[in-house]
């Protein structure tokens, strides 16, 4: 399988061809860290978790207006360098079904597998990939000018049935390449 590399420069390839699949490999409780360790990285997190309201773009994505949802803030590192924010929400039905979405800790595969695990499975994820104005706190974190654009990922998994159990929002660092694969058969 292909795998995310990290150059000598520090730019990242992130390789979107398996990273969801292989989210587990080596014990990894999630895709960031599984891809950082097989690139011969360090990958760290700071995490918070909170209930709240998702952004009016977000909840278009939920179908959901009213209810509350489960907001994991992540900042991702590889050793002390910060390399991606990532703000995913989650519907509150998904909490309900799988409540270790809602912990810190969500265990070896990350939210990803504790769904699947609620019989919530991803069968399909989009992934938009759009050019952001770095907010002044994204800049400040991830070492940019305010209103730099910078890599986004809009990601949203739906299972079998179509139902929306996540989106994710990641705003990448500078130095990273996107690498996605369509098969042709």
């Amino acid at each position: 399988m292909p795998s995310n590399t990290i150059g000598a420069d520090g730019t990242i390839t992130r390789d979107a061809r398996s990273r969801y699949r292989q989210r587990a490999e080596g014990g990894a409780h999630g895709a960031f860290e599984a891809e950082t360790k097989r690139a011969g990285g360090s990958p760290r997190a700071e995490i918070d978790v909170v209930r709240g309201s998702a952004p009016d773009e977000i909840r278009a994505f939920l179908g959901d207006t009213e209810s509350e949802v489960v907001i994991r803030r992540r900042r991702m590192f590889d050793g002390d360098r910060l390399v991606q924010l990532c703000d995913t929400y989650i519907p509150a039905f998904v909490a309900e079904a799988a409540p270790d979405v809602a912990q810190l800790d969500t265990g070896v595969g990350g939210i990803i597998s504790r769904m699947a695990d609620a019989g919530l499975a991803q069968a399909e994820v989009v992934e938009d990939v759009t050019q952001e104005p770095a907010t002044t706190e994204q800049a400040d974190a991830l070492g940019v000018e305010p209103g730099s654009l910078l890599l986004t990922i809009t990601h949203v998994g739906r299972t079998e049935d179509g139902r929306v159990v996540e989106v994710s929002r990641h705003t990448l660092g500078p130095g990273w390449t996107l690498r996605y694969g369509v098969p042709l058969n």
